[in-house]
């Protein structure tokens, strides 16, 4: 009787800590709690993180709708320079939401519209040919966006004269236009849904099950990191997955001195992001590291830091233009994407496992 005393009081014991959300509420005894604040955790990210930095991105690409108006309605090299500096600017700015596919920006297929490369030049030229085109079928992701734009105002001439030259074409400036405006039009509709009942929805969605939006967005996250970051950014354009260096593949080509801010940029946001740190960096508020450090595994968050530390410190290395790089001395790219490798291991693997947090996403390049 005692032996099957014992047995039961184990099972028990198992049965309650595995019914108890590690991270749910839970108290010491004497009326503190114990468990990490998820609601504080979504709270940060959404207050202070991805809500100021839509707001911020519509308010630039509305200034880049702005520009591309004043350039199509008067096409001189002076409006062409600071459609340009806009455009620069503002696929920065892009940087700082890309990862953050939810809701309305998952629904839209919003990252995908925006910022599929290689652009089909070929299939741009042909639909400004026509006149004829619909910026809405999933089937032009690759027409339009940032690369588009990366395209007409870099890639249609050897010289900014030729460049402008080439908007005396009513369809030219409707197609630039165009693509412009639904930037700004895909960015309002996000932007709206955050600034609206989403952001409502999301905090309030504490579950540690894969439909909470902690468990959610750590997987958009690391997907992101991972695959458009990465494998997008610095894979594909190496060729690490097939051997051949692919220039064609790098983001920004036609812009060329570019792609490395953006990449720069997008490190310097998922490293702010992990760190709780506020979109505009004047504070940090509860985050992975935070969590990882109230479970007592401060070791891999300081790894996860560690790492995006060497990862920069490479990327000090690399030339100002990726496209240049990867032609030149490809060797530099193929140490940048190991340096990224190591990063994905830590937060996909190390990091999930210490916060019980299952990865739904399968990486195509199965690595």
């Amino acid at each position: 009787m005692i032996r099957i005393s014992k047995i039961l009081l184990i099972a028990t014991l198992v049965f309650t800590a595995c019914s108890t959300e590690d991270d749910g509420p839970g108290t010491d005894g004497g009326g503190e709690t114990t468990s990490f604040d998820r609601g504080a955790m979504l709270e940060n990210w959404a207050d202070n993180i991805i809500v100021p930095a839509f707001s911020n991105f519509k308010s630039s690409t509305q200034q880049l709708e702005d520009l591309t108006l004043a350039f199509t309605a008067e096409p001189t090299e002076e409006n062409l320079l600071a459609l340009r500096s806009q455009f620069e600017s503002s696929y920065i700015d892009f940087q700082t939401v890309a990862m953050f596919d939810l809701g309305k920006a998952e629904e839209l297929s919003y990252r995908r519209f925006l910022n599929t490369y290689p652009l089909a030049a070929s299939e741009v030229e042909n639909k400004i040919a026509s006149g004829t085109y619909n910026l809405e079928l999933p089937s032009s992701f690759k027409e339009q966006g940032f690369p588009a734009l990366d395209y007409l105002l870099y890639g249609i001439g050897e010289t900014n004269a030729e460049i402008v030259g080439k908007y005396s074409s009513e369809n030219y400036r409707n197609y630039l236009l165009d693509v412009s405006k639904r930037i700004n039009a895909l960015t309002a509709e996000v932007n709206a849904s955050w600034q609206g009942d989403y952001k409502d929805t999301f905090v309030s969605n504490t579950s540690s099950s894969s439909t909470g939006s902690v468990d959610k967005l750590t997987n958009k996250y690391i997907m992101y990191f991972e695959t458009f970051l990465r494998s997008g950014k610095i894979g594909y354009p190496s060729g690490v997955f097939t051997g051949t260096p692919s220039p064609i593949n790098v983001e920004a080509y036609y812009s060329n001195d570019l792609s490395k801010e953006l990449y720069m940029k997008a490190l310097e946001s998922t490293l702010n992001f992990f760190n709780g740190r506020s979109f505009n960096g004047g504070q940090t508020g509860k985050s992975f590291k935070q969590y990882l450090e109230f479970l007592e595994r401060g070791d891999i968050a300081t790894d996860i830091n560690n790492q995006f530390n060497g990862i920069m410190s490479q990327a000090t290395n690399l030339n100002a233009s990726l496209k240049s790089q990867v032609e030149t001395n490809n060797t530099v790219m193929l140490a940048a994407y190991d340096e990224l490798q190591k990063a994905v291991v830590l937060l996909k693997l190390d990091m999930v496992q210490a916060l019980s947090i299952s990865i739904n996403y399968v990486d195509s390049d199965g690595d």
